[in-house]
């Protein structure tokens, strides 16, 4: 059985996390736009071999001094130039001359040095976190799902999966896809989204899957955008992955969604839940009937009458959804 008090702790960083979100955002509680995921791979590759340093041509040092932290940097020189090695970074860079070449570390280093930035600040630390993502407690990797670094939020994403058996991240989960109210939310969404595709590994219990599968529809329900394509791919994971009774009835009725980017990931995805689940096909083309005759937007309409007719049909693809004002 999850471990409730383990639980709830979870929850309560999160909530910490979300209030100091808002009070950083003036109030807003505005979704932002996220930007893509720019993976960052380090250590980078390095420079020094490529040029036959040797060990003993490391004979000099001097100081990289980068947002008030100092680094010792070892110093080599032969004819290609002056290399510099900083064992603390795990990074190498090459120049002209030893400013020259420190100024080339400095650009290197910097996306590593952002990095750790994000992460403190997404934690509400000071400074630079130092650390791996592994070393951090269960709260902790929840609450960087927040991260405006969609890179360090799948990283953490991750982490959370690696720690699945432990049982205790559902309701915290659960409580992201409920959230209206922190501005990074829509990454986050995605990310307890992806993790979701294998639901049962989180949510053990019936209770829990029905909680989690009534969090993915009131998503879907009122989205007032898809930013992140997170709207889009709950629609997936309720059709595609979870693919119950349960979730196909919380996927068919979201064809009549208030939101319009709800209907549209529905349409989409009854695709998937007519392939995992054929039972449920009369219930589904009923209901892309229906959205076909009166659905508000006529783009809509026009989809929601080529999945019936797609499904109807048996094919095996589906006609690319429509994009929509806002997208």
């Amino acid at each position: 059985m999850p471990d409730s008090a383990a639980a709830r702790e979870i929850v309560d960083a999160l909530d910490a996390a979300i209030e100091r979100a808002v009070a950083e955002a003036g109030g807003s509680t505005e979704p932002v736009r996220p930007n893509h995921r720019v993976p960052l791979h380090w250590p980078p590759h390095p420079i020094a071999g490529e040029y036959h340093v040797l060990p003993n041509e490391w004979t000099e040092t001097a100081t990289l001094t980068l947002d008030d932290e100092s680094f010792e940097v070892k110093i080599a020189r032969n004819q290609y130039g002056v290399f510099g090695k900083c064992d603390a970074l795990w990074c190498d860079a090459k120049g002209t001359s030893v400013p020259n070449m420190l100024a080339a570390m400095a650009q290197r280093c910097g996306p590593f040095l952002a990095r750790g930035r994000a992460i403190a600040q997404c934690l509400g630390r000071e400074g630079r976190y130092t650390g791996v993502l592994r070393d951090l407690t269960p709260a902790e990797l929840v609450v960087l799902l927040y991260c405006p670094d969609r890179d360090i939020a799948h990283h953490a994403r991750t982490e959370i999966e690696l720690q699945a058996r432990l049982a205790i991240f559902a309701p915290a989960l659960i409580a992201i896809l409920r959230d209206r109210r922190h501005p990074n939310r829509r990454s986050a969404q995605w990310c307890v989204l992806d993790l979701f595709e294998d639901l049962p590994s989180f949510c053990k219990t019936d209770e829990l899957q029905q909680q989690a599968i009534d969090a993915i529809r009131d998503l879907i329900w009122d989205a007032p955008d898809d930013y992140a394509r997170t709207i889009y791919k709950a629609g997936v994971v309720l059709g595609g992955h979870i693919s119950t009774p349960p979730a196909a009835e919380a996927l068919i009725a979201c064809i009549e969604a208030p939101s319009r980017f709800g209907r549209r990931s529905a349409i989409h995805a009854v695709f998937h839940l007519a392939e995992w689940l054929p039972s449920s096909i009369p219930a589904i083309v009923a209901a892309l009937d229906r959205a076909a005759a009166a659905d508000p937007e006529p783009l809509l309409r026009d989809f929601a009458a080529s999945m019936a007719r797609d499904i109807r049909s048996g094919e095996m693809d589906h006609v690319p959804e429509p994009v929509l004002a806002g997208d």
